[in-house]
């Protein structure tokens, strides 16, 4: 990897982020406002343990930009959780909401843990901890949490029940990705890979390739992969490779993938069943149209990008592919659809639930989907639109987009 590639994600955010304000015409002052979250809460959590020890763990929760609206964004339980790296996710999740055209700006939390080695009631009692430690930044009109990396619907459920108690009176709509049962939205399990899914058909559209029979490499088979592998497959695409934290399987043929999902357990593993797998750099450079990293950053990078052969990558996963490899792929006419705009699906039905609970009437999963599909398509044409008559690639073009909204509320509002 070259050096600038070592730049971490928060630097590499803030050099596509000034690139796409000076291609915009805005100054360097509105750079300056938004190259950073306008405030970033860093909170201590004591938990009990089971075995009658304290244990204190830090936790991070950043709000990017509120100037069109509140913050919107998930929470991660991971061991590898820095303050950078949720400072460029607010960012990121800032200029998803503005591609989306969501009235929201970007938000993120997360707390260094590692949620495996945690029993029930220890995941309850950090989750509860961690809104009392937040409570005072975060509400429905302020800043809305969701589910992120090893975080799911049962957390989010405790998170509410902790952050109405504080507020006593019931308040879904603080958090989302709840139960069905507490307010939660038909859809939202499978909201990223269903708008994974929509972005697949417009760019096969965009390179003339017809979905049947097309060849799918997913890496990465977790929520986003595994639901992507079922809906690619059941609209007879043909999944020829996928990949998890053991390794990989690829057959040219195409993968049985009703009976990876039947086998895989709770955190996407499948891959450790079989003998004669691939690494998960090797599945990445196999022959396919449709690549689609679904698993972690910088997989794509100056040292195999010369070597990928997919036609078009779909990135479901957090900036999968490296500044430099944008560049060395967009040369060679691979047509990427970045992070940004491919796994905005998350988001967009989590500000379908958040209508939802403030309404108090509630959607069918048939209307959700409907709803999701007509935001997802206008926001690929919007981005290719830019692509094509700006001459920039996608990842700019997204950047530009997402920008042009929250730019545009903070000179209205006076701030620049």
């Amino acid at each position: 990897m070259s050096n600038t590639e070592n730049l971490n994600v928060l630097q590499s955010t803030q050099t596509v982020i000034h690139e796409a304000l000076k291609r915009l015409g805005y100054s360097d002052d509105m750079y300056e406002l938004l190259k950073e979250p306008l405030r970033v809460l860093t909170v201590r959590i004591p938990v009990r343990m089971d075995d009658g020890k304290v244990k204190v763990f830090t936790g991070y929760r950043a709000q990017h930009n509120d100037a069109v609206g509140p913050t919107k964004g998930g929470v991660r339980f991971h061991p590898g959780v820095t303050e950078d790296e949720v400072k460029a996710l607010s960012i990121w999740m800032s200029l998803k909401c503005g591609i989306s055209d969501l009235p929201y700006g970007g938000g993120k939390g997360g707390i260094i843990c590692d949620p495996r080695e945690m029993s029930f009631r220890e995941l309850e009692r950090l989750s509860r901890g961690y809104v009392r430690a937040i409570s005072q930044l975060v509400g429905p009109a302020k800043d809305i949490p969701a589910p992120d990396v090893m975080t799911n619907s049962q957390i989010m459920a405790w998170m509410m029940d902790e952050y109405s108690r504080i507020r006593e009176y019931d308040s879904p709509g603080f958090i989302t990705g709840k139960p069905i049962v507490l307010g939660g939205s038909h859809g939202r399990e499978t909201a990223t890979a269903k708008g994974v899914t929509l972005m697949i058909d417009k760019a096969l559209q965009k390179k003339s390739i017809p979905l049947q029979d097309a060849r799918v490499i997913i890496q990465g088979f977790g929520n986003a992969g595994s639901y992507l592998a079922k809906f690619m497959h059941e609209a007879g695409a043909r999944v020829i490779g996928i990949s998890d934290v053991h390794g990989a399987l690829y057959n040219p043929d195409g993968l049985d993938i009703e009976y990876l999902l039947d086998r895989r357990d709770s955190f996407g593993g499948v891959t450790n069943l079989f003998k004669n797998t691939l690494t998960n750099k090797e599945i990445l450079e196999q022959d396919c149209d449709i690549l689609v990293p679904a698993a972690i950053e910088n997989q794509i990078t100056s040292e195999n990008a010369d070597r990928i052969k997919a036609s078009i990558i779909v990135e479901a996963a957090n900036g999968p592919t490296t500044l430099e490899a944008t560049k060395t792929l967009t040369d060679k006419g691979v047509l990427i659809v970045p992070d940004v705009l491919a796994s905005s699906g998350g988001v967009i039905v989590s500000y379908f639930e958040w209508v939802q609970n403030n309404q108090g009437y509630y959607w069918t999963e048939e209307e959700v989907h409907a709803k999701l599909q007509i935001v997802m398509e206008k926001s690929f044409e919007n981005v290719y639109n830019v692509h094509s008559t700006r001459g920039v690639d996608m990842r700019l073009a997204a950047y530009m987009v997402g920008v042009r909204k929250m730019a545009e509320a903070s000179r209205f509002r006076g701030w620049i």
